[in-house]
């Protein structure tokens, strides 16, 4: 078995996708810090798969730290990279915190795969890349705009120094994988989105307030140039977006690809309004939800869903739950934590 390293593999997306190279016969250890998890979701992992995943609870922004995973693992044939602080928000009132910590821990790693010869990484990027983008859907050959946070910057910066690094590495090859709206949950309810931070996603928001954790939600802002004036999405089922790093990683091992260095949209296409996403909440579940239209907030991209030709052509790579099932297992989610 091809053994991989998931950094931030406690978190959110880390976690499913854990299971779905495990499904798919990887071996898997994990490193994450547990700033935004609590490490419940290796058990969920091993409750859905029987195996227990090694995690190594250190800050990859430690150089040291990080070099002892590959010295003590020195057969990792590939890397996915997730560990990051991903919060809008916060990045837009503590910009340096996160230059400093999704910057040097990519450093890091990239520094390490040189090292020790590990030949492939996956590193998790992000539509907001695209900023407010002049053409919808974008591809990945949209020009990219201003960044409207600096959570948006690191993720440009991530990308660029991962393409400088390959220039002068062609041993490496690196895919870039940028994400639209993760959401939904493992259809068993065992792993699931639990940030230690208050969630600020739209569909945990959604969850929180119809289970009574939030006493409304805030919609922010319904004067944006949009169908309904609220900001639009493309929302893609966790399992799915779990998937295609399964699918990308098997790309790089079978040598398919064109260069040492591509990129690769995840989306499903289309997009969806935040009020739409609500009302999808609404019919999957019979939950009425309370919610208020609130301001603007700081650092939203206006509209942005993608193209996902490439990923379907390449990857081979396509996802297949619709929104009502992305509300359907989130809410079983909630309800069962």
């Amino acid at each position: 078995m091809k053994k991989v390293l998931v950094t931030g593999g406690c978190g959110y997306i880390g976690s499913h996708t854990i299971v779905d190279l495990i499904d798919h016969g990887f071996s898997v250890i994990s490193a994450d810090n547990l700033s935004n998890a609590d490490g419940s979701a290796m058990a969920g992992v091993r409750s859905i798969t029987g195996v227990d995943v090694q995690n190594y609870p250190v800050d990859l922004c430690d150089p040291v730290a990080a070099r002892r995973i590959f010295e003590e693992h020195p057969d990792i044939a590939g890397v996915i990279h997730f560990a990051a602080l991903k919060l809008v928000g916060e990045s837009v009132d503590q910009p340096l915190r996160y230059f400093r910590n999704n910057l040097n821990s990519l450093i890091n790693i990239l520094e390490c795969m040189a090292d020790f010869g590990t030949p492939h990484l996956i590193f998790s990027s992000s539509c907001s890349v695209y900023g407010n983008a002049d053409e919808l859907p974008v591809t990945e050959d949209t020009p990219l705009q201003e960044a409207e946070s600096p959570y948006a910057r690191t993720k440009q910066m991530g990308e660029q120094i991962i393409l400088d690094f390959s220039k002068v590495h062609p041993a490496s090859n690196s895919i870039v994988l940028r994400y639209f709206n993760p959401a939904g949950a493992h259809e068993s309810a065992l792993i699931g989105e639990a940030p230690s931070n208050p969630a600020t996603n739209l569909v945990p928001v959604i969850t929180e307030t119809a289970i009574g954790k939030r006493p409304e939600m805030v919609v922010f802002g319904d004067d944006y140039p949009t169908r309904d004036g609220s900001c639009v999405r493309d929302f893609i089922h966790v399992m799915d977006l779990a998937n295609a790093h399964t699918k990308a990683l098997q790309y790089l091992l079978e040598s398919r690809q064109s260069s040492n260095y591509e990129v690769f949209n995840l989306g499903t296409g289309q997009g969806v309004t935040v009020l739409e996403a609500i009302h999808a909440f609404e019919s999957a579940t019979g939950q009425k939800l309370n919610y208020r239209i609130g301001p603007r907030r700081p650092g939203d991209v206006i509209a942005v869903y993608a193209n996902k030709d490439r990923s379907e052509k390449r990857l081979g790579w396509r996802p297949s739950r619709t929104i009502g099932q992305i509300m359907e297992t989130a809410w079983k989610w909630e309800k069962k934590r």
